[in-house]
């Protein structure tokens, strides 16, 4: 585990996918749990840092992408944690329904061979279900939850007002320091995308954590700026 801010870790080695760990009063809430077989991992990074997996309490979805909730039957069987997700995504959670993708005719030929076929994942009950506006009291002192669409329909975004810390999920991705979009043929609404985007950097965070790449932890409103001017150039 690697701290980004006091309370605050990432795991490392996940391959796909960053999943987050807070240290709370009662426990430690995880947000999001990469692929399936990462979850070892985790698990053993948390007894590496002298934790135990029923310290977790509860874990949070940003969204229901294998890279996401790969890991969540394993860690929620490990843990017992309550599993937080929003209602729109609960179905595919719960593996009750398919992951939704763009419709076949919109792809490119490439994209057609990259996009995966709509199927289901293995179900996890969802213990909680949260929408736009509800906060977390017992999260990181407070976390807001943001309806964010467009990557995924119901993809859920946590704001930590205070320390202006944000969990984005995949609405922005960063690679060497860029702050970049999700990757188009798996995402349902780009223009959606960057319509949540541009609500989560109102926000004017101080550290983001997407669900790829390396936290933004200096200079984030410049980066930040920087994106929003790329996408909104004419």
């Amino acid at each position: 585990m690697k701290t980004i801010i006091p309370g605050l870790h990432t795991f490392t080695g996940l391959l796909v996918g960053r999943v987050y760990c807070i240290e709370d009063p009662d426990g430690l809430t995880l947000i999001d749990t990469a692929l399936r077989n990462t979850a070892g991992n985790i698990l053993k990074q948390l007894v590496a840092s002298g934790r135990q997996p029923r310290d977790v309490k509860r874990i949070l979805i940003t969204h229901a992408h294998p890279d996401h909730i790969g890991g969540l039957p394993l860690l929620k069987e490990a843990t017992g944690a309550q599993v937080i997700a929003s209602a729109i995504e609960t179905p595919v959670v719960e593996g009750r329904a398919p992951i939704p993708g763009r419709p076949r005719e919109q792809l490119s030929a490439i994209e057609k061979l990259l996009a995966p076929q709509p199927s289901a994942m293995p179900g996890t009950p969802v213990d909680r279900q949260v929408k736009d506006g509800d906060f977390l009291e017992e999260v990181m002192g407070g976390l807001e939850v943001l309806h964010s669409p467009g990557h995924a329909p119901g993809q859920v975004a946590y704001w930590q007002p205070e320390k202006r810390v944000l969990f984005c999920g995949d609405v922005m991705s960063t690679m060497m320091g860029r702050v970049r979009l999700p990757l188009p043929f798996v995402t349902i609404d780009m223009a959606q995308n960057i319509r949540s985007a541009d609500r989560l950097i109102r926000l004017n965070p101080l550290v983001v954590c997407c669900g790829h790449g390396v936290p933004l932890t200096q200079d984030t409103s410049q980066k930040l700026q920087a994106f929003t001017r790329r996408h909104h150039s004419s």
